[in-house]
């Protein structure tokens, strides 16, 4: 009986020294190495990739948000078109109240696609109305409306549009803020992001960076 007591207590003290060394192993010192690596060779991704202006966090380059300036008497958010505007979406809301509705808000719990199909009437419907509104808006025939100017990624925060989008825009913003359409062209063609690793995806333009640096010029004027 004493030998049985003696052997379970050294199993237990085994097993508590065990749970200890693991504990600091993995649950400090890991991870404590871990994010110093982390920190030090990829510190901005990390954090979370935060996009600065002055000094100051604005967001995320993975993250889509929206540019609006208040809203109208439905609610609907009214877009601020001194600004570029992201592509409609599930999390962002659409540039205008849209069938079926969309939440207006910068939500990252509604993440995600309509899940509609391309034959979907009230899908067809949408992209019909945010096609006219981006043709009227920024004066241009609907044949020249990207498919992402009315149509909403997976994710539903996607922070990219393409450069066709954007160049459709450059006309209107800057008018907007008082600027030559060339000067805000070439703002545009400096933060077009070519295909990951020269082959993957599709050329892009993050909104948030390409906003920041709109920004900064128009305010280095005043």
């Amino acid at each position: 009986m004493n030998n049985s007591v003696r052997n379970t207590a050294r199993l237990l003290t085994a097993g508590l020294r065990a749970l200890l060394v693991l504990t600091v192993v993995c649950g400090v010192i890991y991870p404590l190495v871990v994010t110093g690596v982390a920190q030090a060779a990829f510190s901005g991704k990390v954090n979370g990739s935060e996009v600065t202006s002055h000094g100051k966090v604005v967001g995320s380059s993975l993250l889509g948000q929206r540019y609006d300036k208040g809203t109208d008497k439905q609610g609907n958010p009214i877009p601020d078109l001194r600004y570029f505007q992201p592509r409609p979406s599930a999390g962002l809301g659409s540039n205008r109240k849209a069938t079926p509705p969309v939440n207006p808000q910068y939500d990252l719990q509604v993440s995600g696609a309509s899940n509609l199909g391309a034959t979907n009437t009230d899908l067809i419907k949408a992209v019909k109305e945010r096609k006219q509104w981006v043709a009227t808006t920024y004066g241009v025939p609907e044949s020249q409306v990207p498919a992402d100017a009315v149509t909403s990624s997976g994710s539903g925060l996607d922070p990219d549009i393409s450069p066709e989008y954007a160049l459709l825009q450059v006309n209107r913003v800057a008018k907007e803020n008082h600027r030559s359409a060339d000067e805000i062209e070439k703002l545009v063609q400096d933060h077009v992001q070519g295909r990951q690793l020269g082959f993957m995806g599709e050329p892009r333009v993050n909104v948030l960076e390409l906003n920041v640096a709109l920004r900064d010029l128009t305010q280095g004027q005043r």
